[in-house]
């Protein structure tokens, strides 16, 4: 079953890239000088950010359906990030090294399957979810904060 993973589109976040910490705080945002690798996971790249790099926390709504699942939850962006992962069939390592909970969301917006895996197990999951036709996308979470990590669609 052929599936796409994109990162978050940079657009929404490039306002804030600059800004000093007063205006991010004035936005209930977090820039965090990156010092340990890997500690923080950039949600446009979807890759760990570069020791050296900067991070900023934020509240983003990853779910923003008519839904009793409609959700938000702090993401890292990655001070500057420009230009979005995207891949079929691949999934970046960044969704694999550590447990994920995979949510199979359907047209309205519910969640119809849930798992917790890691490793090659994620995209095991991903194509077993995509087998039963309710499941409309998929939503990737780290399992242990909860935290949106990624959107999967059919390709």
């Amino acid at each position: 079953m052929p599936f796409r993973i994109k990162g978050l589109d940079p657009e929404p976040f490039q306002h804030l890239y600059g800004k000093s910490n007063a205006e991010l705080a004035d936005l209930h945002i977090t820039r965090h000088a990156v010092e340990e690798y890997p500690a923080y996971p950039d949600r446009v790249s979807l890759t760990p950010i570069e020791i050296g790099g900067t991070a900023l926390l934020l509240n983003y709504e990853h779910l923003p359906v008519d839904s009793p699942y409609r959700s938000r939850h702090a993401i890292y962006v990655q001070e500057g990030a420009d230009t979005p992962y995207e891949a079929e069939n691949i999934v970046p390592p960044l969704l694999t090294a550590k447990p994920m909970a995979l949510r199979g969301i359907d047209e309205d917006g519910c969640i119809q399957d849930a798992d917790l895996v890691q490793g090659d197990a994620v995209q095991t999951t991903i194509e077993r979810m995509f087998a039963d036709d309710r499941i409309a996308y998929i939503h990737v979470h780290f399992a242990a904060r909860g935290c949106f990590a990624a959107r999967i669609d059919r390709a």
